[in-house]
């Protein structure tokens, strides 16, 4: 099979009706900081247990076609000795990595960030297909404030955004693309739709410049909301609205899906908010999903670090994906957070 009949086998795998993709990707201090609001140290072997209990959840093929998986993860395996990437494909999920190597100021751009990571991509990406990933993610954060992100930021991230896309398409490996227009601050949401626009504007831009195949690539941009500490919060409705315009705005009808991150919503605020972008008029992309915390974290609480508990932690993460799986087709209810 050639590089580009791979990409849309895979592209078709991700990109199924109802379903949308888990993130248990956390690098080693975030994924410390959930433990510890659960009294559970971060050590090797309790990660392993807990993203094997994650993985081997009965049935979650039904709702989640791909998952993305941290570097460590990738190379586990569950307790009888079957590799990680192994389990998600007897589950008909595809497995996927995370590929950037975390954030760092931007120079000349005080309050700025970017990614790193590009240097030994390539050998990096052959490994992982030894292993068994088929798609790939790489994350851009930009902070909005009065003097943030500069136009600096934008464009610097949308270069390192479609450098890594073009890299991964060329190993066969399907890139996420994530610009994460972070939620923290007191901005408006006029304010995010403002930052949100240029930012997915100079991103495919980028993607054009590099010859980027759009068809064989997913988006995994934040949705247009206001900050946490804006005095008025954003309802779902307009959530969906505002997110909608911007995105018919930037993003080409060729990106086969669009799957949101969470991005500090709770797990009912970012089920609700894409129920209603999905309850809108039919869009050119599928709009679906791609949350780590807003998945995880009713399963990390009912697991708290115990293995008799793994049977409660499956179904609650199994919950959450049938709840998020329901508002991929705009049938979500609030009714439905207090059934069985």
């Amino acid at each position: 099979m050639n590089t580009q009949s791979l990409l849309q086998v895979t592209v078709d795998l991700l990109v199924q009706k109802g379903k949308g993709i888990l993130a248990i990707d956390e690098s080693s201090p975030t994924i410390a900081k959930r433990f510890d609001a659960i009294s559970v140290e971060s050590t090797e072997e309790h990660r392993r247990s807990y993203r094997s209990l994650i993985l081997a959840t009965p049935n979650l093929g039904e709702f989640i076609s791909g998952v993305i998986l941290f570097e460590e993860t990738l190379g586990q395996c569950t307790d009888d000795g079957t590799p990680l990437p192994e389990l998600l494909v007897r589950q008909g999920i595809v497995p996927g990595i995370k590929v950037d190597k975390g954030k760092l100021p931007l120079a000349n751009a005080p309050g700025d960030e970017i990614t790193r990571g590009l240097d030994g991509l390539e050998q990096r990406l052959e490994i992982y297909k030894s292993q068994g990933a088929r798609f790939a993610k790489w994350r851009d954060v930009y902070l909005i404030s009065a003097v943030t992100p500069s136009q600096l930021a934008i464009e610097a991230n949308a270069e390192v955004l479609a450098r890594y896309a073009a890299i991964c398409q060329s190993h066969g490996i399907v890139p996420i693309v994530e610009p994460e227009v972070l939620i923290d601050g007191d901005h408006s949401i006029d304010r995010c739709a403002e930052v949100t626009e240029s930012v997915l504007h100079e991103v495919f831009r980028a993607l054009y410049r590099h010859r980027v195949v759009l068809e064989h690539m997913l988006l995994k941009p934040s949705m247009v909301i206001a900050g946490k500490e804006y005095e008025d919060k954003s309802s779902p409705d307009e959530v969906a609205t505002q997110t909608i315009r911007v995105f018919r705005r930037t993003v080409p009808a060729a990106v086969p899906s669009i799957n949101f991150l969470s991005g500090g919503q709770t797990p009912e605020e970012a089920t609700a908010n894409l129920n209603a972008l999905n309850r809108l008029s039919q869009q050119p992309w599928e709009l679906s999903f791609s949350y780590g915390r807003a998945l995880q974290e009713p399963a990390l609480q009912a697991w708290k670090g115990d293995a008799a508990n793994a049977e409660h932690m499956q179904e609650a993460l199994y919950k959450r994906a049938r709840l998020n799986g329901a508002a991929r087709n705009g049938k979500y209810t609030l009714v439905m957070e207090s059934e069985e």
